[in-house]
């Protein structure tokens, strides 16, 4: 059987591996398949997800909501793809950071790892938000006082609860892997059993609302997209519902057979919240329908929410079981998505681009601990300043992460292009999986990005809120991203060795003509 090996880059000094990738003291073996894919569901949120996409999505795709959610879902498991190719051939938990260093060079990867921690910065004070509002909703519903609700609303109030919340995280999370996969299995599983119970009884008892519609293929027919305009939502609408299955790539040096498990995990996780979806979409809008009265999806009132809306309808007595798994839902993604920044500012610190402080591992729990609080206090300190500054800071922010998000998923797809372009055309499933699939990922991501950065310029796209007549999403998001090269200037100063390439090399492993 003829074999084909790689050859690489001589590795920096001090490297343990060929591909300069060396160990930064975390745990391994801690987490199975499983316990991966119940981290990348809980990060995802999907019941705090639907609960806010659901009404807008249906105004812009009508009948055609479910084939939206396929459409949408295309770039992200394109995407997922080269996650997985490149966690093949070196796992790390830097992920993108590490990744695109090795095949755009170190100033290209700070500014991708830098991507990542601006994207998972800004969902944890959003997180945050959400759990405030579902903490003082099931409060009001739970003690039969409605005005308890409305605390929310009160700034100070709100902005300290937020803390004790992402306090609490940042608890569970410096008490490592082991105690974060225990909370999750709670959360996520009470979190699904809700969502099930909710589309069993919208299923059994569709036919008893006045606004019901029975089931149609029709629904799947993607010649019924009547505009482009429907196409660009979707894609728009997967930057948010799909975002977070990467959380499984992050965690690959704590995973047993971290090489496959991890990429697989994030593969699966993207396409179990796909049906997910499907089911949930299905069952609302068979019970609900899509007009804009009553209980109907494109009913405005109803958007914000929808599952405050349709839960007594289809649940009945235990309506507030709802409240509590969209609470469940927010707590435990807030939770989850600490792993992911934590682990990039660990990579970005052990391989020399960021101080060293944020490389110090916790000695009792071996887990990232310094750089867990640093992004605890960062998350914190955004929502608070976006609570100030902000009109309606959930929807700002929302829009602003997708500019990140498009920004860092794209750019490591482009990196899986580079990185193994030597081999791209040696196979039919390299051609797939390290070329096609991660190019078409990565440019739809692209112009995505660039359409979003456009629009958001008017302070009209959002809130409305701006800053000197720009508005608030572009000065978040191209704001943060231009922020990050002005940090990177600063830390290859400071920190030359990384920016000299001497801890992370360039590297593009090479094809060997078998023997």
């Amino acid at each position: 059987m003829s074999q084909t090996t790689r050859t690489t880059a001589p590795a920096a000094p001090g490297a343990g591996t060929s591909h300069g990738i060396t160990a930064k003291g975390l745990q391994g073996g801690q987490l199975g398949l499983l316990a991966v894919v119940v981290l990348g569901i809980s990060t995802i949120a999907p019941a705090y997800t639907l609960t806010s996409a659901l009404g807008p999505t249906v105004n812009e795709a009508g009948l055609q909501l479910p084939v939206i959610f396929l459409i949408g879902f295309i770039p992200m498991i394109l995407v997922s793809l080269a996650y997985r190719e490149l966690n093949a051939d070196s796992p790390d938990s830097g992920t993108t950071f590490t990744w695109v260093t090795k095949a755009f060079g170190p100033w290209v990867g700070w500014m991708g790892g830098w991507g990542l921690l601006a994207a998972n910065i800004i969902v944890l004070s959003n997180l945050a938000a959400v759990a405030v509002d579902f903490f003082y909703l099931f409060i009001a519903q739970l003690t039969g006082a409605p005005e308890l609700a409305d605390l929310a609303a009160n700034k100070p109030l709100n902005v300290a609860t937020c803390f004790v919340f992402v306090a609490l995280a940042v608890w569970v999370s410096y008490r490592g892997l082991h105690t974060t996969k225990v909370v999750q299995y709670g959360l996520v599983g009470f979190q699904l059993l809700v969502l099930g119970l909710f589309v069993a009884l919208a299923f059994a008892n569709w036919s008893s609302s006045e606004t019901s519609i029975p089931f149609s293929w029709e629904w799947f027919d993607v010649t019924k997209i009547e505009t482009f305009g429907q196409v660009a939502a979707g894609i728009s609408l997967s930057i948010f519902v799909y975002w977070g299955w990467d959380v499984c790539l992050t965690v690959n040096e704590e995973t047993s057979n971290g090489k496959k498990t991890a990429g697989l995990a994030g593969t699966l996780t993207a396409v179990v919240v796909l049906g997910i979806y499907l089911l949930v979409t299905i069952a609302t809008m068979m019970f609900a329908g899509v007009g804009d009265t009553g209980i109907g999806l494109n009913n405005e009132e109803n958007h914000a929410n929808i599952f405050t809306a349709l839960a007594s309808p289809i649940m009945g007595p235990v309506a507030i079981l709802m409240s509590l798994a969209v609470l469940s839902s927010s707590a435990a993604s807030l939770q989850s998505t600490f792993t992911s920044p934590s682990r990039s500012l660990l990579a970005m610190a052990h391989y020399g681009a960021l101080p060293k402080p944020f490389s110090r591992l916790s000695k009792k729990f071996a887990t990232p601990g310094f750089a867990t609080i640093a992004s605890g206090v960062l998350s914190a300190g955004f929502y608070a300043v976006m609570h100030v500054v902000s009109e309606n800071v959930l929807n700002d922010t929302i829009l602003a992460l997708g500019l990140m998000i498009c920004f860092y998923y794209g750019l490591t797809a482009f990196a899986c292009v580079w990185y193994f372009r030597n081999s791209a055309f040696s196979s039919v499933r390299n051609f797939t999986l390290r070329l096609l699939c991660p190019l078409l990922g990565g440019v739809g991501l692209l112009v995505v990005f660039l359409q979003t950065a456009a629009d958001s310029w008017a302070p009209e796209f959002g809130s409305g809120s701006e800053i000197f007549g720009v508005g608030l999403v572009f000065v978040l998001g191209v704001g943060i991203l231009a922020m990050g090269v002005v940090f990177m200037l600063v830390m290859s100063r400071r920190r030359p060795g990384f920016f000299r390439g001497e801890t992370i090399r360039r590297d593009t492993p090479a094809l060997v003509v078998p023997e």
